[in-house]
């Protein structure tokens, strides 16, 4: 209980008084996180509208596939991209591993079979109403592929904040591929795993409510954006 409340005490300090180190940690989060959920949803969000539309031989293989990924480890994920970007890898000339791109491409490969499978869901349906009235229209693929996205963008939505939750809290592939190097990639994630295992749970707790927090205002601030509370539209 000391330690809670040490914890509470340690991030209200830090937050009133704009620490400097818990400023650039956050935004570094923020900045790997976000840039890695547009890379994602940009790849993702077509992905599940193009399933739910086109019908082939190994469809359901695909879908099967991509549904499985979700749960990929990601510590393997880290050891993959590790593997890719080390000097010995086929990207190692690139220069990228213990850098933040590197952190970017190992959740983007995390979150994106998350976000595509859930938007495929809310494709999937939305394709089953407007079916008729799109082939009648004779709409393209791409306008059928539109047209379900911009109709189910709140389902999308929810897409996109999985993914945001799963990338700003993951940790062990960001580990791996990051070094968790201070003023380079060190974020809340890997700053709370260090603070732990050097016995300062005051300022792990600090540091996780803040990124509990973050997640919430992320949250917030995309409903309120998308209205979804308005009109009976949630």
């Amino acid at each position: 209980m000391g330690d809670l409340l040490a914890g509470l005490t340690e991030a209200l300090r830090m937050i009133v008084t704009l620490d400097t180190e818990l400023i650039e940690i956050t935004l570094r989060s923020l900045r790997v996180t976000l840039t890695a959920l547009v890379i994602a949803c940009a790849i993702g969000l077509p992905l599940g509208g193009w399933l739910a539309v086109r019908r082939f031989r190994m469809r359901r293989a695909v879908i099967a596939t991509m549904n499985a990924l979700i749960g990929l480890p990601p510590v393997v994920v880290g050891l993959v991209v590790y593997l890719m970007l080390s000097r010995s890898g086929p990207l190692g000339v690139l220069g990228l591993l213990f850098t933040p791109t590197a952190m970017i491409v190992a959740q983007v490969i995390i979150i994106t079979p998350l976000i595509a499978s859930i938007a495929h869901q809310a494709m999937r349906d939305l394709w089953s109403t407007y079916h008729d009235l799109l082939i009648s229209m004779n709409a393209t693929r791409t306008q059928r592929i539109m047209t379900l996205l911009l109709d189910g963008r709140r389902a999308l939505l929810t897409a996109a904040l999985a993914g945001f939750g799963r990338a700003i809290g993951e940790v062990g592939a960001i580990m791996i591929v990051g070094g968790n190097i201070d003023g380079m990639t060190r974020v809340l994630t890997t700053a709370i795993a260090l603070e732990t295992g050097r016995g300062d749970f005051a300022l792990a707790l600090g540091l996780g409510i803040v990124l509990i927090a973050l997640a919430l205002i992320v949250s917030w601030a995309s409903h309120w954006a998308l209205r979804t509370e308005r009109q009976g539209t949630w």
